[in-house]
């Protein structure tokens, strides 16, 4: 018997003993104040002492949670925040015992009082069948009730706080994904992938089944079929410039002991409700160290990478009535843009080549957001990982999505194992974007100061925001 579904039935059988023990009402009972009811079955499973009726309880909690309309689960959402906090009158006489006597029983009492009751109780929320699954998706819920009531951060940050003990890198398990993988998985790559479209099983079939590909996925032993993130990999003699050269239909295939190069061409987080808790930096060094010990011929590690905010951030330097980045002749080259179907006519192609990689250049190698990091949320996060940005690529993708974010724009990042460590400790302590010489001779040292543009109003500072929006599906950064 699989020892997760053993697992699975053995707790589903002690809940149910439980909730016969409560007597507890069905979710569907009508119940007119039905937030309140949740609250105060919420006092109840944090006073619990029993591991059968905490499970039912657990459970019945999360069943009605997600019974519950919209406006139910903002008011549930709003209530965790005022009633679930920490216990006042205990913080603040740990503040004045910590104030009179700071010894490390005192600390140690005034860290355990500054906990919110809503930690505790998410926890033992968890003990449900299916309970993570379940928390999971209800931080989705919470991630967009944020953007009404910013007060909710503080809820959000405590089940990110959980969310980071509870997917750790020890509790992950990495599996290869083929094309002999279980089909109900296989569906669910094609619906997270979000960085190329998969148009359906044939195409999914082009990615997977071939010898020069592969693709891996992180799993939880509590999502034993939903990944959390994978990369899809391409093995190849050379770092590839387009995407074509990868997707297309008719691409020649090699043999996998042929290929020199392993490239990274789509990494996807599909679980909404772990924004922010980051596993793609452990993904990538675990596939390449799998990938040395079976072909020990790879020697170079890349990615063709996306450059999401990359269009939105251009147009608001072309709008503005001032820029570092562009200079006069750069706006009027860059004008081409706005025709439609541009990247079709090679005499437009070729006067705006020059004009695109520079801003490019001066995107990633200068445009910072507010915490003085790069503004593009994939460069923040290869760069975070150790990486040089090695190549700027022109019209590298011509989908639809591609040109409308990037102007058809990809860039390759390069994964030199004796570097890795010295690059990543360069982004790390000094925001530097370790790049590759070429790169770097696009951006002239000494660019002359800002040119004001008659009749163009100030650019705003957004701060990456819609970059960071574009690229969330993708990273976690």
């Amino acid at each position: 018997m699989n020892t997760t579904s053993f697992f699975s039935d053995m707790l589903q059988s002690i809940t149910e003993r439980g909730r016969r023990l409560l007597s507890l009402g069905s979710v569907e009972d009508a119940d007119v104040d039905a937030v309140g009811t949740m609250e105060e079955l919420c006092e109840t499973l944090l006073s619990s002492r029993g591991e059968a009726s905490g499970m039912a309880l657990a459970k019945n909690i999360l069943d009605r949670w997600k019974a519950f309309d919209q406006q139910r689960r903002r008011e549930f959402m709003v209530a965790l925040l005022t009633r679930f906090g920490p216990n006042i009158e205990r913080l603040e006489r740990a503040i004045e015992a910590y104030r009179t006597d700071p010894s490390p029983k005192a600390l140690l009492e005034l860290s355990e009082a500054a906990e919110p009751r809503r930690q505790e109780l998410i926890r033992r929320l968890n003990l449900a069948p299916n309970g993570t699954a379940t928390l999971v998706g209800m931080r989705e819920v919470l991630l967009a009730l944020k953007n009404e009531n910013p007060d909710l951060e503080a809820v959000d940050a405590d089940f990110a706080h959980l969310f980071g003990s509870w997917f750790n890198r020890g509790f992950l398990v990495l599996r290869p994904i083929s094309w002999s993988t279980p089909a109900d998985i296989l569906e669910k790559i094609i619906h997270y992938e979000a960085v190329h479209h998969i148009s359906g099983w044939d195409e999914l079939r082009r990615r997977l089944a071939p010898e020069d590909r592969r693709c891996f996925a992180f799993f939880h032993p509590q999502l034993i079929d939903d990944p959390l993130i994978f990369v899809e990999v391409a093995l190849t003699r050379e770092m590839p410039s387009t995407i074509s050269e990868l997707l297309s239909e008719d691409r020649a295939t090699i043999r996998a002991a042929e290929a020199t190069t392993a490239v990274f061409y789509s990494i996807s987080n599909c679980q909404e409700g772990l924004r922010g808790i980051s596993f793609g930096n452990f993904l990538i060094k675990q596939v390449v160290e799998d990938l040395r010990r079976e072909l020990p011929r790879l020697d170079t590690f890349a990615t063709l990478s996306p450059v999401p905010g990359f269009a939105d951030w251009l147009s608001r330097e072309r709008d503005a009535e001032t820029s570092d980045a562009l200079t006069p002749t750069d706006r009027a080259e860059l004008a081409v843009l706005d025709e439609p179907n541009w990247a079709d006519r090679p005499e437009a192609t070729a006067g705006v080549r020059s004009a695109v990689t520079a801003a490019a250049a001066w995107y990633f190698l200068r445009a910072r957001n507010h915490n003085g990091r790069p503004l593009d949320p994939v460069a923040r996060f290869h760069l975070g990982n150790g990486a040089r940005l090695e190549r700027i690529n022109f019209l590298a993708d011509r989908s639809g999505r591609a040109m409308r974010q990037a102007h058809g724009l990809m860039v390759n990042y390069l994964y030199k194992l004796e570097d890795i460590e010295t690059n990543h400790e360069a982004f790390a302590s000094r925001s530097e974007v370790v790049a590759a010489p070429a790169v770097r001779r696009l951006v002239p040292a000494d660019r002359a100061p800002r040119t004001p543009i008659a009749g163009r109003p100030a650019a705003k500072d957004q701060s990456g925001d819609a970059a960071r929006k574009q690229g969330s599906k993708e990273f976690s950064t």
